[in-house]
């Protein structure tokens, strides 16, 4: 893909069928409790982006059977019953982040000595809360010289050293507001420790909804845990068993948020389908985001319709829960009839890039009125204005997947919009931008 995409507004009410890949959160899920289980568990529609490929590589890296099909996208893996076969091994990870949190735990259930690295900005992700948990457990886990890391104010980062004898297990505290992937690697990771896991949370958890969704996928493969609400998780000692069927997996919420948002942005309707409201996935409610401000939602057994016939309202919504979806929510509000007031995502100062920072970098690089807060931003209507105040830019994304794929939403409707770097959407989505023609040339075909 070119070095900058240029995106062609949609001059007409959309009226589309899209389907978008495999979950990326379920995808690398399934992959770590696959590799745990028993026996070979079949994957099907799973997402081949590369922080799948970097976390099956890994894995590879690590003795384990992992037979990938991407025709079909289907991923085949051997489990070992919690083994790990490779005593020593060197893993790459990119900017994996869930790939980093979910295999710091893993690897402490070996035996040997494994290191853990991966691009400039993961060497600035915070992965200190993890290591501390798992250390109560009696895991050895140290960082490794910087090289390039950038200064991440005493917080530990990749890379780091996993010396491993097993997982020792008891209990364990831990910090919930930074990220829940820290949780849902302790908690996929627990049943094969030496002793039965009790987590308590120290603060209240973000991002519940993934934490819901990593208890939902453990019990699918035959482990159930006792909770307190969200306050502390007992795990017995058990073992993951691989369905006799093939398991299925859901198409993104993450990624269906952009399709949901274009007819908002543009008017008309857009079906998303290979999803519904019955989802494991918490971004599925961004859909209760777009009813706020106007939009009609049709729930379908296995597929959405969202559709925009009068005007945009903005709203004021805490996100924490969803935060994935606030860059989406984000490129939405300029074009609503009053501010937009996103509140509740500090979280995402430390995903690929500081994503409140950007995002209100980048609104206000278009010319849109956008106030930065430590825990989101407000957005002001722009598209409205007499005259308005949008303006043509090239859009940085930080190489943040995110950010390309929100952005490339306000191009939809306003002529000026390039984004720069747009193959950095090969990270959870590499054919977003052709599904993102399918809009154009559907709803020119109906309007024809």
């Amino acid at each position: 893909m070119t070095s900058s995409l240029k995106i062609t507004p949609i001059t007409h009410p959309l009226n589309a069928t899209v389907r978008v890949p495999g979950s990326k959160s379920l995808t690398n899920r399934a992959l770590l409790i696959a590799a745990l289980a028993n026996r070979t568990t079949h994957l099907t529609n799973t997402l081949f982006s590369d922080d799948s490929h970097y976390f099956a590589k890994a894995l590879q890296t690590l003795g384990f059977d992992v037979q990938l099909d991407e025709e079909n996208f289907t991923m085949t893996v051997t489990g070992l019953g919690g083994k790990i076969p490779a005593k020593h091994a060197e893993l790459f990870i990119g900017n994996a982040g869930t790939a980093a949190r979910f295999l710091s735990a893993f690897l402490t259930l070996g035996n040997g000595e494994y290191i853990l690295d991966g691009e400039p900005r993961m060497r600035e992700r915070p992965i200190g809360d993890l290591v501390e948990a798992l250390t109560q457990l009696g895991a050895s886990i140290s960082p490794l010289p910087p090289r390039e890391r950038a200064e991440g104010e005493g917080q530990i980062c990749p890379p780091v050293k996993i010396n491993a004898s097993g997982l020792k297990g008891g209990k364990t505290k831990i910090a919930g507001d930074i990220s829940s992937q820290f949780l849902s690697a302790l908690l996929m990771t627990a049943p094969y420790a030496q002793s039965p896991i009790e987590v308590e949370l120290t603060t209240d958890l973000n991002s519940k909804p993934y934490v819901d969704m990593t208890i939902s996928i453990m019990k699918d493969f035959g482990v159930e845990i006792e909770r307190n609400g969200y306050q502390s998780f007992m795990i017995p000692l058990s073992t993951f068993r691989s369905p006799l069927a093939a398991y299925a997996i859901e198409s993104d919420a993450s990624a269906a948020s952009y399709f949901f948002a274009a007819p908002a942005i543009c008017g008309g309707t857009v079906k998303v389908e290979n999803i519904s409201r019955k989802s494991v996935q918490g971004d599925v409610a961004f859909v209760d985001v777009l009813k706020k401000m106007g939009c009609v939602v049709e729930e379908n057994d296995n597929s959405i319709l969202v559709t925009r016939n009068s005007s945009l309202h903005g709203v004021d919504i805490d996100m924490r829960d969803i935060p994935d979806t606030a860059q989406t929510l984000a490129a939405i509000a300029p074009f609503a009839d009053s501010p937009t007031r996103i509140r509740g995502i500090a979280s995402a100062r430390v995903k690929e890039t500081d994503r409140i920072h950007a995002t209100c970098a980048e609104l206000a690089r278009l010319g849109v009125q956008v106030e930065e807060h430590e825990d989101g931003m407000t957005i002001h209507p722009t598209l409205n204005l007499q005259p308005s105040t949008f303006k043509p830019a090239t859009v940085q994304t930080y190489n943040d997947h995110r950010m390309a794929m929100a952005f490339s939403l306000i191009g939809l409707r306003f002529d000026g919009v390039t984004i720069e770097n747009p193959s950095c959407v090969s990270k959870t989505f590499p054919n977003f931008f052709d599904v993102l023609a399918q809009l154009q040339v559907e709803s020119s075909k109906l309007e024809s």
